[in-house]
């Protein structure tokens, strides 16, 4: 039998409306043209139609200007734990079906409103989940998703040991959440006593800092990107540009490189690659340097050409549509600069991880660069992120990671 439903009532403009239908689950708060009763903050909102039809369920967030996810559009929903256990086992077996079982052991489990779950991230390093919450509506609820998602995953004889909570992220500050880091309790069981741990990612051996490493530990949205390098840098003399802790330097080594060198700015970051590559034993074939990239290139422009294969793995140089021509930018000229260095014949891999630098202003932005420098580029693959990371149609914000690789002819 079913029963009256009781939740607030969020009246939607037109415009909403169509986003909602194309599969968005945002609603604005200049969206929101009328409020029936008053919501709590993180509360359960039913949201129709200016005619009053369904559109879906989401959570209240007075803070921020996202003023309701939506994390239902079945209006017979009841938001209890089976409906939670429902739908983070939905979460985990899509990992299985996508994923091979030796992928499973670090991978993204939950990718935020992908997986129905806005503003959640929960990344898997082995026996720790590394989970960061930026929406208040998951952070009232996560003492009921962590310990269900350990159990979905220990029942399938996974063993996890941990959750540990990266909120240190600024944007929590726009729902009025603070920032912190910390052991996740567990019902019952005590934390481990670290938040260090080694992984395996295609066949290679990283030590995560879970802690204190970039946002929730290790960019995993990268691992098949990574693999397509190692199959091309056979035999060749790679430079790998923002190297960070040296993911793609080690899959070229482990591809066969003759040499690599791994830059970064970052000194702690070349420290954490130089022990990443003695890890996997690599000492012989991979260099860790500290520079700037953007100093670095036309200072090799006036030595004689020595690579082969340059790969650019920058970081978000946008994090909003009002630096977007200051990115395109920056990125031109590294991918220009790339461009001259290699030989005819050489071999560029470059990417960006910054949704707003959207695919044709990217792509836009390689054709001039290449225009400039003279030379012709032979796509060989366009490549996005993991399918741990899905992308959801009609919610753009998912769709972030752009990946080339080319030959420069």
């Amino acid at each position: 039998m079913k029963t009256e439903r009781t939740y607030p009532r969020a009246t939607v403009s037109p415009k909403a409306e169509a986003a909602l239908l194309r599969g968005h689950p945002w609603v604005y708060d200049a969206e929101i043209t009328a409020l029936d009763g008053v919501p709590e903050n993180g509360a359960l909102v039913d949201v129709v139609s200016k005619k009053g039809r369904y559109l879906g369920t989401g959570l209240y967030s007075e803070k921020s200007k996202i003023r309701l996810r939506l994390i239902s559009r079945n209006a017979n929903d009841t938001f209890d734990d089976a409906f939670w256990e429902r739908k983070l086992r939905w979460a985990w077996e899509y990992r299985k079906a996508v994923l091979r079982p030796e992928d499973l052991g670090c991978c993204r489990l939950v990718f935020g409103e992908a997986d129905g779950f806005p503003g959640l991230t929960v990344d898997r390093f082995g026996q720790i989940l590394s989970v960061q919450v930026l929406s208040v509506g998951m952070e009232l609820r996560k003492k009921r998703l962590f310990p269900i998602l350990v159990e979905i995953l220990r029942q399938d004889g996974q063993e996890i040991t941990g959750v540990y909570e990266r909120n240190d992220a600024a944007l929590r500050e726009k729902e009025g959440l603070a920032e912190y880091k910390g052991w996740f309790p567990l019902p019952g069981e005590t934390p481990p006593e670290c938040a260090v741990t080694e992984i395996v990612e295609n066949g290679i051996k990283y030590l995560v800092d879970v802690e204190n490493g970039q946002k929730t530990g290790f960019f995993l949205d990268q691992k098949f990107n990574r693999q397509a390098v190692g199959r091309l840098a056979k035999g060749r003399t790679v430079l790998d540009c923002f190297t960070h802790t040296g993911s793609f330097a080690l899959n070229a080594a482990m591809g066969g490189a003759a040499h690599v060198t791994a830059v970064d700015v970052s000194e702690s970051a070349v420290e954490l690659a130089r022990d990443n590559v003695r890890r996997n034993g690599l000492e012989n074939t991979v260099e860790c340097v500290c520079a700037n990239v953007f100093d670095l290139l036309p200072e090799l422009e006036k030595q004689p050409r020595k690579y082969d294969f340059i790969i650019l793995d920058p970081p978000a140089f946008t994090k909003s549509r009002a630096t977007v021509a200051n990115a395109i930018t920056g990125y031109k000229e590294i991918n220009y600069r790339a461009m001259k260095l290699l030989p005819r014949g050489g071999y560029l891999a470059t990417c960006s991880c910054s949704h707003f630098a959207t695919e044709e202003k990217f792509a836009a932005m390689l054709q001039s660069a290449a225009h400039d420098a003279g030379v012709h580029l032979r796509q060989i693959e366009a490549r996005q992120q993991g399918p741990d990371h899905p992308i959801l149609w009609g919610v753009d914000e998912t769709s972030y990671l752009k990946f080339y690789l080319f030959q420069v002819i």
